[in-house]
């Protein structure tokens, strides 16, 4: 009976520290880029009917870049307000759903690939590799006024 409790115990204390630990999106705010989540179709429309540019990250799985900029950049504050400010912004798995045909349209060839397209997908700039959140600002904005 002793080991049954001390099962019970062990699982009920991990679950509680995991719950508690885990951020709660009705409650805290998000900070960072706020990536859309409709379709790359809906982004296009979006970014026309707003009159802004798309900022693409092209990543894959794998890549220890593109994990190590959704952790440390992406999650930047003032990078965020900016970005969510002035672009729609858009992650896309270029191994997955559309990325394939992407990839191949964008020719991308390494990871993280960071773009800067209109609403018509044509490639307003492309930038390679991972960036930090002051590099990432600068890039975005010499071309947060660049929509046609």
């Amino acid at each position: 009976m002793k080991s049954i409790s001390l099962v019970f115990l062990l699982v009920f204390g991990l679950s509680a520290c995991t719950s508690e630990s885990a951020p709660n999106e009705e409650t805290e705010p998000q900070t960072g880029i706020a990536f859309f989540q409709g379709s790359w179709e809906e982004a296009l429309t979006k970014a026309k009917t707003e009159k802004k540019l798309i900022f693409l990250d092209a990543y894959t799985e794998w890549c220890g870049p593109c994990k190590q900029m959704s952790k440390s950049v992406f999650t930047n504050e003032q990078l965020g307000a900016y970005f969510n400010e002035n672009f729609v912004c858009y992650k896309m798995d270029m191994e997955k759903g559309e990325g394939p045909r992407m990839a191949q349209k964008l020719g991308v060839d390494a990871y993280p690939s960071l773009f800067f397209l209109d609403g018509k997908e044509k490639v307003i700039s492309t930038n390679i590799g991972f960036h930090t959140a002051d590099q990432l600002m600068d890039l975005g904005k010499i071309h947060s006024d660049q929509v046609d």
